[in-house]
């Protein structure tokens, strides 16, 4: 579950990790009392988006007087955001941060992550902060520096120190010492909330030596979300595509592509062989699918009108192992779906496991038209021609 960056910041607020100032609105009305709330000049105004790069796309602004800051509100609101991140059509931009600017001496990227061929985390420190911290990674490696994390001991001083005393010219010794407070509560946040990323791009010191994380970006493991139920109410629906916020209601894990191939999996593991298979035929997966071990009739049939309601879905195949979910299961479920919509793109199916059998011949003596796939590889022949 992803974070806006006020949310976030209202997290490190509380953790005692310094932020600027700020005020969300969602309307220029809002302006001129959030203005009188907020040092300035200048302010900056920022898109609240689940999107990197707002920077760059026009989604941060920098405002020197009240109407500067009105503009910015009413022209962020206006459009939808475009970076690489959202894609050509962009993103609508529902709400704006306005807070306080602040006078940069230095701009850092710190983050804590879990690095998953270590299985710990990592915190990853940058004098180049501001920028996209892969091209930095993979130009000057020499500028990202890493510390692992013991999990039995946890974030130890010694570490912020071997970070923070890289850095040249050194920051006076206050400034060191807060820049290294501050690392010790990033990782406490990582930790106490089952963050899979906090990320600070840029944490900033300030003419003054002042530390302040300027951004903030807080991604929650989903499947910690019961130990913070506090947390969930954060989560923001608008953030996803409508077919993705429709296939939520049912427990269905559906997330939209890009291709025009779509796919209906049992398994996790078998979705993603899946979508393999489809790019080695030639073909793009307009969908990642997975009905889940357990699904219901009710399930497969709402999984299916989901995918047929992607107009950019030239073909569909399923693929089903039945263990759990059984064979004459997801046919019912197919079936079921096919008599409330109109399916106007070739099917293709492929069967194997429980009840195989009793579910190839409910498809079979049904008025559905599809094209039968005896294994993995002609399934893919099939989507080849089909997409």
């Amino acid at each position: 579950m992803k974070l806006h960056e006020y949310q976030a910041k209202e997290v490190f607020r509380k953790s005692g990790i310094p932020v600027p100032n700020g005020v969300v609105v969602a309307s220029t009305d809002e302006v001129d009392g959030v203005i009188r709330q907020i040092n300035g000049p200048p302010w900056v105004v920022k898109a609240q988006v689940h999107a990197g790069g707002r920077g760059k796309g026009g989604g941060v602004r920098v405002a020197h007087s009240p109407d500067n800051v009105k503009t910015a509100t009413m022209d962020i609101l206006s459009h939808p955001l475009v970076t690489k991140q959202t894609g050509p059509e962009g993103k609508k931009v529902l709400r704006v941060l306005i807070e306080e600017g602040a006078e940069i001496e230095g701009e850092y990227y710190l983050a804590m992550v879990m690095d998953r061929s270590k299985a710990r985390p990592v915190m990853i420190f940058s004098p180049a902060g501001g920028m996209d911290i892969e091209e930095v990674a993979e130009k000057t490696p020499g500028l990202v520096q890493r510390e692992h994390v013991n999990m039995q001991v946890g974030w130890m001083p010694y570490q912020g120190r071997t970070l923070a005393y890289r850095l040249n010219p050194q920051p006076g010794p206050d400034t060191l010492k807060e820049l290294m407070a501050v690392m010790d509560k990033l990782y406490h946040i990582f930790i106490d909330y089952d963050c899979s990323l906090v990320e600070i791009n840029p944490l900033v010191i300030t003419k003054q030596g002042r530390v302040l994380a300027v951004d903030a970006k807080m991604d929650l493991d989903d499947n910690a979300l019961f130990r913070h139920k506090d947390m969930r109410g954060l989560a923001d629906p608008m953030e996803k595509d409508p077919l993705e916020r429709e296939a939520d209601k049912y427990g269905i894990n559906y997330i939209r592509l890009e291709g025009n191939i779509g796919a209906m999996v049992n398994g996790a593991g078998l979705a993603m062989a899946t979508m393999d298979v489809i790019k080695m035929a030639g073909a793009e997966p307009a969908n990642f699918l997975d009905v889940g071990g357990g699904a219901s009739e009710e399930m497969i049939t709402k999984g299916f009108e989901i995918i047929t309601r992607d107009e950019r879905v030239k073909a569909i195949l399923i693929n089903i192992f039945g263990g759990i979910l059984r064979c004459d299961v997801l046919a019912r479920g197919v079936l079921a779906a096919a008599k409330k919509i109109e399916i106007r793109v070739p099917l293709i199916v492929r069967l194997e496991g429980t009840n195989v059998e009793e579910g190839r011949r409910i498809l079979e003596e049904s008025d559905l038209e599809f094209l039968v796939a005896k294994d993995m590889a002609e399934a893919a022949e099939l989507v080849a021609k089909q997409g």
